[in-house]
């Protein structure tokens, strides 16, 4: 473990969730817990004609990983669509399981730590599987 699990610029990361409120009137809102940790999530999602996202909303309980991973989801989901994220998601996962590639998404350098805490892996990715079960199309679970 050579660098701190919880640092300056994941508490950054976790506070910015704020910049994301739910969106009243989105068509595409999922609800997710993650097993392992409890941490939850309600997402909203709008997207264009193509189904590539065009704004997030969300509202986040987890630990501050779980929370940094939303707001790097959040920050950089418009513009992207069901592929880009299910990849993403793909990816980081490699990447928990020992994969030399970093995650091809923005920011989540700054959760390089977290490969060494295999309980919060969970939390990580639960924005990304909320986001592709928004984008799927399926009913909020309670």
């Amino acid at each position: 473990m050579s660098a701190p699990l919880y640092n300056r610029d994941i508490l950054a990361l976790a506070v910015a969730t704020s910049e994301f409120l739910p969106l009243a009137d989105a068509p595409h809102r999922v609800s997710r817990r993650a097993p392992l940790c409890g941490g939850a999530i309600i997402l909203d999602l709008d997207t264009d004609a193509a189904g590539h996202v065009t704004r997030v909303g969300m509202h986040v309980e987890a630990c501050a990983l779980g929370q940094a991973s939303a707001a790097l989801l959040a920050r950089h989901a418009p513009g992207r669509g069901l592929a880009e994220i299910r990849a993403a998601r793909a990816g980081i996962a490699d990447w928990f399981a020992g994969g030399d590639d970093r995650p091809d998404w923005p920011g989540f350098d700054l959760l390089a730590a977290a490969r060494d805490y295999p309980a919060r892996h969970g939390a990580i990715l639960l924005p990304f599987d909320a986001a592709i079960a928004a984008l799927e199309g399926q009913e909020a679970a309670a």
